[in-house]
């Protein structure tokens, strides 16, 4: 099994590298974005992009590349008219991924992701429980080797919930997690600013957080979709709250749906010195989120002590 490896180097204090955005590479690559599903749709409508994604992140280095399932959760495709098409949709992710790891010689462990994309608050976090095991059992069922809990941007009782979820599953379980900065109070919270248009959406302080996620979760816990700068600070806090193993993927530019707006205001050898301080306080899973592509992904690959793994 792939993970065998990643959970050996961890233990050896090594430093993995996830691979970065997916549907911002696409964006590049000219694929269409959908209107509600964002990127995916992709891994059915332009199949070989997707698998070029993938592939491009393992030749950059990344030891672990992310299915293309952020978007297709089961909430989000019932919703939006593609009910019939959720294992369809699922399944062709993970099959390109596997696709693209195979193919590449090397050892590369799947990520499948379970998200909370689309997971509509005002019903309450009970009625998003279905879905989360839905997908989780069909990417477990299509053979990933572990399973990466997106729970950016949520709340803490939905990130509680999606946790949760999990408890019968057998594979490996990260959980990220997205942090911002109040402007009232100046603190590292829970929470996310997606936009330049929006204000920004405060849940919970982020030493509470990180207390309570890990009395309920004891795999990786990661810093993900948040601004570099705020994500160096969130990993300070992470680590004298946490004993386990941290990781970190911020994000650069904003969402304006359906695309990504990149922004260009860090260089690959920038986000690498960035990377650099993460790992010296303490992260040892570093990658990147929407707008962080594969040159940076390269630029850190160089973290990693076995660089022949």
């Amino acid at each position: 099994m792939a993970y065998n490896s990643i959970k050996q180097r961890l233990e050896n204090n090594d430093t993995i590298i996830l691979d970065g955005a997916i549907g911002a590479e696409l964006e590049k690559k000219g694929a269409k974005m959908h209107k509600d599903l964002w990127c995916g749709t992709c891994s059915v409508e332009s199949p070989d992009l997707v698998k070029k994604v993938h592939e491009d992140y393992i030749l950059a280095g990344a030891d672990i590349i992310t299915t293309n399932t952020y978007a297709t959760t089961p909430i989000a495709m019932k919703q939006y008219g593609f009910k019939d098409q959720i294992n369809e949709f699922n399944k062709k992710s993970v099959q390109l991924a596997k696709e693209a790891a195979k193919n590449s010689n090397k050892k590369v462990a799947i990520a499948g992701s379970v998200s909370t994309f689309g997971s509509l608050y005002k019903y309450g976090v009970e009625a998003m429980v279905p879905g989360f095991k839905e997908q989780l059992n069909i990417l477990s069922g299509e053979g990933v080797d572990l399973i990466i809990l997106e729970a950016m941007s949520s709340q803490a009782d939905i990130v509680e919930t999606i946790v949760e979820s999990t408890k019968e599953t057998k594979l490996p379980v990260w959980l990220s997690i997205s942090c911002v900065i109040d402007d009232q109070t100046n603190k590292v919270m829970l929470g996310y600013n997606d936009t330049l248009h929006t204000d920004t959406n405060v849940y919970e302080d982020f030493e509470l957080s990180i207390n309570n996620f890990s009395k309920i979760h004891n795999g990786p816990i990661l810093v993900a979709h948040s601004d570099i700068k705020v994500t160096g600070e969130a990993i300070k806090i992470a680590r004298n709250n946490f004993n386990g193993v941290l990781g970190a993927y911020p994000n650069r530019g904003h969402y304006e749906k359906p695309n990504w707006k990149f922004i260009d205001n860090i260089t690959p050898s920038e986000y690498l010195e960035n990377a650099r301080s993460w790992v010296k306080d303490g992260v040892n899973i570093v990658g990147g989120c929407c707008g962080v592509g594969v040159e940076e992904i390269k630029a850190i690959s160089i973290l990693k002590k076995n660089q022949n793994a």
